[in-house]
């Protein structure tokens, strides 16, 4: 997906660190920050082209300077991530990069991790980059490449009929979060079948 990503969302985590995730945020046409991740991106030299959200951690200085681009969504009901994510799908813009969804408070990072597969069913093509891989949500049957010998996990949010081809260990209904961590692909490219909600996490080698 990176070759075609259309906007990149800056959540309010760990800002990124690995190469590729800063070409990412460098290389997208559109940047959108939420709230109070925005400080960050402006402290590193970044212009954000949207800052959404409910404003609660925004310093002052940058509600001010960047009075023009903000978007208030004070919706207590969905955190800032799915703002920007429900901003950019209402403009057309399917193909999203996320990054900075995790790190700092661990509960945000599974929120934000859990909420992939419901952008995805709301017509988004999301991936959520960190410092050591991705994670994709997936539906039914998908081709995957990655770095020979990565690591890949595969956290079953609905799916039946889970199997995979180009992993070491063989998948199946998994009914438990941790139940399809740590599998491996040697080859560079795997493939699972499946009826159904799913995401991947693939290492960065």
């Amino acid at each position: 997906m990176r070759s075609n990503i259309e906007a990149v969302v800056i959540a309010n985590g760990e800002y990124p660190t690995r190469k590729e995730v800063l070409e990412i945020i460098n290389s997208a046409p559109l940047t959108v920050c939420c709230d109070g991740a925005a400080d960050d991106f402006i402290a590193r030299g970044g212009v954000p082209d949207i800052i959404i959200g409910d404003m609660d951690s925004l310093s002052d200085e940058n509600k001010a300077r960047y009075s023009d681009i903000i978007i208030h969504n004070p919706d207590q009901e969905t955190n800032d991530q799915t703002k920007a994510v429900q901003y950019l799908l209402s403009r057309g813009i399917t193909r999203i990069a996320i990054v900075g969804a995790t790190g700092r408070r661990e509960d945000h990072t599974i929120a934000n991790i859990a909420l992939t597969a419901e952008y995805m069913a709301m017509g988004a093509e999301v991936v959520s980059y960190t410092d050591s891989g991705c994670f994709i949500p997936c539906r039914d049957n998908k081709r995957l490449q990655c770095t020979p010998n990565a690591q890949v996990s595969i956290f079953n949010i609905n799916a039946t009929a889970l199997r995979s081809e180009g992993l070491d260990y063989p998948i199946y209904d998994f009914t438990a979060l941790w139940q399809g961590t740590l599998n491996c692909c040697r080859s560079g490219e795997f493939t699972i079948s499946a009826q159904g909600d799913y995401i991947v996490f693939i290492t960065a080698v």
